[in-house]
């Protein structure tokens, strides 16, 4: 039987939701790239409704959840980028049960699509260097790397990171 396969657009009722998953696959994914502790304050710092908030009613930034049959399963967002050519993609994020099944390149597609209806013909992201399962997906769907990063997040933490471009045809 065919499912049910949709990306809505984040609701104030989404938050819980997205903060539920974000802390499911965060921990289950990133712990053994970075501390519990950074996760933690990663997790406490970014799924805030604030932060969240910010998605609702905005022309310059989106956040999907993926669901399937009904189900919340993964989420991804993106946001206009500081150059006028640009979209960075800020998360996508899937159930690590669900991996394999084409639903983290539907939600890569989806972004792509945005890209090119805002006319941005280059769609960037950061990604853990020790992210090898992200990085070959990434490389697979045509993103290359642009160059390394470190980011100071604060409390002692950095991001260390690849910025990774995909060149769009618009």
């Amino acid at each position: 039987m065919p499912e049910d396969i949709r990306l809505d657009p984040l609701t104030d009722a989404d938050f819980g939701t997205v903060a539920a998953l974000a802390d499911t696959i965060w921990r289950s994914h990133y712990g053994t790239m970075i501390s519990m502790a950074q996760i933690d304050y990663m997790l406490d710092g970014r799924y805030t409704a604030a932060n969240l908030r910010r998605y609702l009613d905005a022309d310059d930034r989106w956040l999907w959840l993926l669901r399937v049959d009904g189900e919340a399963v993964g989420y991804c967002s993106c946001s206009l980028g500081e150059q006028a050519d640009e979209m960075k993609l800020e998360q996508l994020y899937l159930l690590p049960t669900l991996h394999g099944r084409g639903l983290g390149g539907r939600m890569l597609r989806h972004v792509e699509a945005l890209c090119r209806t805002q006319h941005r013909d280059v769609l960037w992201l950061t990604v853990n260097k020790g992210n090898t399962g992200a990085i070959a997906v990434y490389r697979k769907a045509g993103f290359t790397v642009r160059r390394e990063a470190v980011f100071d997040i604060g409390q002692g933490y950095v991001m260390d990171d690849y910025v990774m471009e995909k060149r769009l045809a618009c």
